[in-house]
């Protein structure tokens, strides 16, 4: 038997939209507010979700406590009140958008998973907008 579970925690962090190849004002009419050249502020909520075969022995998919420790060392403590453009290798080449900070979530905990178990990533920029990763 299969099961999901999750953890759901918060953080913060600044970014801006911006391609260098345009000009101010395309990026200013595609991103809008997130082109501050001062950055924009936003409050993620983020949800993890293992997917996997329940273990007959320990009724574990996975550990909610190993769970909880590798959602904080691994994306709490690096994201979390961070300049994702300034302060993430990740984010050098790569426009932070929901969707891409969703994905590089989702690639830095694939690595730390046993390949066994499925991985999908909710992140959530405002109790409306959403982004899940990877798609359904």
């Amino acid at each position: 038997m299969r099961a999901i579970i999750a953890r759901k925690e918060h953080f913060n962090a600044a970014y801006r939209l911006h391609n260098p190849d345009w000009s101010e004002e395309k990026n200013q009419d595609i991103f809008g507010p997130y082109n501050n050249p001062n950055y924009h502020g936003c409050n993620f909520d983020l949800e993890v979700q293992v997917i996997g075969e329940i273990n007959p022995i320990t009724g574990y998919v996975m550990r909610t406590e190993d769970l909880a420790v590798l959602v904080k060392t691994q994306v709490l403590n690096k994201f979390d009140h961070k300049n994702l453009n300034l302060d993430l290798e990740e984010f050098e080449r790569l426009n932070p958008t929901i969707e891409n900070i969703a994905m590089v979530i989702w690639r830095i905990l694939r690595e730390k998973l046993d390949p066994k178990l499925d991985l999908k990533i909710r992140l959530y920029e405002t109790e409306r907008n959403f982004v899940e990763f990877p798609a359904s």
